[in-house]
């Protein structure tokens, strides 16, 4: 049993990442833009993991490893960023199924790396994720002629970024524990946003007068605490292959939190295609009875 807690801490940070853009197209309906929400979300995810790190250690986090945080935070960044702009080109379903290509990237990516050829049981995964998604996402007849093609590249730059952003989170720290870890990469993450978005949220009072922090709490803690801290703990010990597909569960959970919450039709063609991804998901680790787990 204890070989599945770390895949399954992958299943649950992609969950986490999963019912973002629901709370994101909630903060929307309610007059904030998508380049405030994400603002907020690492703003307010930042201070959350200042305040985790000074509790649980009560000092100074020595860095370690600057690179690699650097990296991190820059990616995760990017992949907010990213995403959220690519949402005013595209529909909500057709962003997700564009982002979601980030299963086979980052599959092919850990190959290169590790120099090794992909797996039968990888690429049958790969190709039920690929045709899970497409049922899942609810795109099947729709017309695609319109879309720009402004919106299928901001779609598949973030699917890029959340690639690169799992494999560079593989990468262990020797001597940093995942709480300083994820004070850096909390901490370059809201500073390349500042950067890039709408900082002045902070200082106009839009942040807390307006009522944009519930927003920013909520994104900022499924958004940054939890997918950042277990994918810091997880992804090192499954290593970035297996991490990519076991976090195929980020659409399942988007499309049932749209349900929920916004009220959203769920088909039959949706739930065939979120039982053919848990199956995708599942085939790597069933066949493989030794998993390459670092402890």
């Amino acid at each position: 049993m204890k070989n599945w807690i770390y895949p399954l801490m992958v299943v649950v940070a992609a969950s986490c990442y999963g019912i973002l853009s629901t709370i994101i197209k909630v903060a929307m309906k309610n007059g904030f833009t998508a380049a405030e929400a994400v603002t907020s979300q690492y703003f307010i995810g930042f201070v959350l993991a200042a305040l985790l790190f000074f509790i649980t250690q009560r000092k100074m986090p020595r860095i370690k490893g600057w690179k690699i945080l650097l990296l991190s935070g820059s990616f995760t960044a990017a992949t907010g960023m990213v995403y959220a702009h690519s949402l005013n080109y595209l529909p909500a379903s057709l962003a997700v199924v564009l982002l979601f290509q980030f299963t086979w990237i980052g599959m092919f990516l850990d190959c290169i790396v590790n120099r090794r050829w992909l797996k039968r049981t990888e690429v049958f995964s790969l190709i039920l994720l690929f045709t899970g998604t497409l049922f899942a996402a609810g795109i099947i007849g729709t017309d695609l002629s319109a879309i720009p093609w402004q919106g299928w590249a901001w779609g598949i730059g973030a699917a890029f970024c959340f690639s690169a952003f799992m494999f560079v989170n593989g990468k262990q720290i020797d001597g940093m524990d995942t709480s300083a870890r994820l004070f850096y990469v909390s901490l370059f993450a809201a500073i390349i946003v500042g950067f890039f978005q709408t900082p002045e949220i902070v200082w106009n009072g839009q942040l807390f007068a307006e009522g944009l922090w519930v927003y920013g709490l909520l994104l900022g803690f499924f958004g940054i605490i939890m997918p950042i801290y277990f994918f810091s703990i997880a992804v090192p010990r499954v290593g970035s292959g297996l991490a990519s597909i076991l976090s195929a569960m980020e659409l399942p959970v988007a499309v049932l939190a749209s349900v929920i919450i916004l009220g959203e039709v769920l088909t039959p063609l949706q739930i065939g295609g979120i039982f053919i991804i848990l199956i995708g998901m599942v085939l790597p680790s069933a066949f493989n009875r030794t998993p390459k787990i670092i402890e």
